[in-house]
């Protein structure tokens, strides 16, 4: 790419793939996340919940990051300094618990899809994500920022490709699912605003690729944008898991149903190895906002760089804690049982403090800044 296109593309789009990478994790690449949200507000339903979802997310990633550009802040820890004052530390132990809980969800959709393609124990899976999350994040945000954009390109033609064999291949069943005219009720709203809740911390984690942003306008531009690029594959996966809903609903795998139905193995081994790549870009992005705080705290005090051995270390250490818990629990467990409560926490201390006391502080400066090389 050239130097103006790879300046567009970082301002605009970049943010809102990484956001994607955030989000996407183990029960969204899965299906299990949109069959426990949206699937019980049934097909029209479940649209309107996604549609509020991805409102949602373009909303508060544009505040997020025009309030990081107002800050200068660049990692969670100094973001909701700014934001909550002394109250950042209930933060800090929401985030901690966000990242035990997804980062054991994708340890345990690794395992599932191991054991699902190739029959391998479900610790191999699991272990094979460890060491590829591990790798990555020892490097820092370039090769971050590369595993996103590379990512990104196999996700988004699979789901096509996705969409098109099922349409030819089931599209009548789909078509029957939303002939049915279904009152839009409040599980509609609940399923997108919860799903939207806990996710939206994916607005914080990406705050390293922030720095490219130049002026307010590009963090307006690239925050409406993120809502939905990290949507579209939930839309599709949506759409065509309503023909085979009383099936999905309650399998760790709603993607390995889907596949069945298809029965193209090659094109199942390649869906599965997409939904891999997307639980390395999250657990990657998850893992690297905590290195980039310790980071940041240790060359605050020791006065030296966090370097590669530190940064694969740190992110060792959590990633096994997380696969132990996902090997005790399951993904239906874990999804079911932690992500709710989690909204909640969220919601309370990012959510509602930004819309009002960051929207009230962001409103007493200029609209837009000029733009700064």
């Amino acid at each position: 790419m050239s130097g103006e296109t790879r300046g567009w593309f970082s301002r605009w789009l970049l943010p809102g793939l990484a956001f994607k990478a955030a989000v996407i994790g183990g029960g969204y690449a899965t299906g299990r996340e949109i069959a426990e949200f949206f699937l019980p507000a049934g097909p029209w339903g479940g649209l309107v919940g996604l549609t509020l979802a991805t409102l949602i997310w373009s909303g508060m990633c544009v505040l997020t990051f025009l309030f990081a550009r107002a800050t200068g802040a660049r990692d969670y820890r100094s973001f909701f300094q700014a934001l909550l004052g002394r109250g950042w530390i209930a933060f800090e132990l929401a985030y901690a618990f966000f990242v035990i809980i997804v980062l054991a969800v994708f340890g345990a959709a690794a395992g599932e899809i191991g054991h699902a393609v190739f029959g391998a124990p479900k610790w191999a899976g699991m272990l094979a994500l460890l060491l590829g999350v591990t790798g990555f994040v020892a490097f820092g945000s370039k090769v971050v920022e590369q595993l996103f954009a590379w990512v990104s390109i196999l996700l988004y033609g699979v789901y096509a490709l996705f969409l098109v064999l099922a349409l030819t291949t089931f599209g009548h069943d789909i078509a029957a699912a939303f002939s049915v005219p279904v009152l839009v009720g409040t599980d509609a709203l609940v399923g997108g605003t919860t799903y939207a809740g806990y996710n939206i911390i994916g607005a914080v984690i990406i705050l390293p690729v922030t720095r490219h942003l130049l002026s307010d306008r590009d963090a307006v531009t690239a925050g409406l944008i993120a809502g939905p690029l990290a949507m579209i594959p939930a839309f599709v996966f949506f759409v065509c898991m309503c023909a085979y809903a009383p099936e999905v609903t309650g399998a760790a795998l709603p993607s390995d149903v889907l596949l069945a139905k298809l029965n193209l193995p090659i094109f199942r081994m390649l869906f599965q190895l997409m939904v891999f790549a997307a639980l390395l870009e999250s657990g990657t992005g998850a893992v690297h906002a905590i290195n980039e705080r310790v980071a940041g705290a240790f060359q605050a005090r020791m006065g030296r760089a966090f370097g590669v051995r530190a940064r694969a270390a740190c992110a060792l250490a959590l990633l096994v804690f997380c696969m132990v818990l996902a090997e005790k629990v399951g993904l239906v467990g874990l999804i079911a049982g932690g992500y709710r409560l989690l909204a909640y926490a969220l919601i309370a201390l990012y959510v509602a403090p930004l819309a009002t006391i960051g929207l009230i502080r962001l409103s007493k400066r200029p609209a837009f800044q000029p733009e700064v090389p």
